[in-house]
């Protein structure tokens, strides 16, 4: 039978396409993920009385909590000048992959119905969710920008190295996004998880308090200060704020950071991609 089968042409159903294909159908999808992705934005808070603004509040809400708890209370602020314009751009920046990655973990769970429903190349619903959140930190970057302004901080040159860094950045939360999505959906208790780890891994990153202002005041193993610099989440929130903010300088990033940012990018979005790939054809079965 299968010697009949492949005689006439008849390949098995949903069977995994190989990787260059598989990349050729995803792109002949793009008009689908943007139209989805907008969809998704538009819908999020369509039942909320403020709607689109809490797109704008949540952030700024967490980052008053924030600078309460650990700018006042604890006073992380010490040492560390134009404060809550760090602090409120490492809020900004951290929630835009954390939300990536959340909506990551739901990409095929969440939409089983239309995974058994229809034919197409799965990558595009992890992808699209991540261009979701991409979408709703434009509208962010808007508050963000205001709020610069407002203590102090104005826009000069260096703003035009957000671009590249976002742009990696981007990269990596899709690539990080494709790997969940294949994770929890398989296992789909992971999305229960993600909160603590997400949570785990903000505290780590210099949200809240300067990274080099610690490893300066700090006897560290080398190997933990290393991987506190190379945190990419770190990396990210630091090339933000060194783009945006004229009193974090240069010598206060990481070494080599711009190739420790690309090379994230580019291992998370490689491996993230081919990794969710090898899986195809599991997604919305059992």
């Amino acid at each position: 039978m299968r010697e009949l089968a492949l005689r006439h042409g008849l390949t098995v159903s949903g069977a995994r396409p190989p990787l260059a294909e598989y990349v050729r159908q995803l792109w002949g999808r793009r008009h689908f993920i943007t139209a989805f992705a907008t969809a998704r934005l538009t819908a999020q808070y369509s039942q909320a009385r403020l709607g689109q603004l809490w797109q704008l509040m949540n952030p700024l809400l967490n980052a008053a909590v924030y600078y309460f708890i650990f700018g006042v209370l604890m006073n992380t602020r010490s040492g560390v000048a134009d404060f809550v314009p760090f602090l409120v751009t490492g809020v900004f920046i951290w929630t835009f992959t954390a939300s990536s990655i959340t909506a990551g973990t739901r990409a095929i769970s969440g939409n089983t119905g239309l995974v058994r429903a229809l034919h197409f190349p799965r990558a595009s619903l992890p992808v699209s969710l991540a261009l979701q959140q991409l979408q709703q930190l434009v509208f962010s970057l808007c508050a963000l920008a205001v709020i610069l302004v407002c203590f102090g901080v104005y826009p000069g040159p260096s703003w035009l190295l957000a671009v590249p860094a976002l742009l990696l950045q981007a990269l990596f939360n899709t690539g990080v996004s494709l790997v969940m999505a294949r994770l929890a959906a398989r296992t789909p208790d992971i999305a229960q998880l993600m909160p603590f780890v997400l949570r785990t891994w903000m505290y780590v990153s210099g949200v809240m308090w300067s990274i080099d202002h610690v490893l300066a005041h700090a006897h560290l193993p080398h190997a933990v200060v290393v991987a506190l610099e190379c945190n990419p989440a770190a990396v990210y929130i630091d090339l933000m704020r060194f783009a945006l903010i004229d009193s974090f300088t240069a010598d206060r990033l990481p070494p080599h950071v711009w190739a420790v940012a690309t090379g994230w990018a580019l291992l998370a979005l490689v491996g993230g991609f081919i990794y969710f790939w090898k899986a195809e054809e599991t997604y919305g079965r059992g």
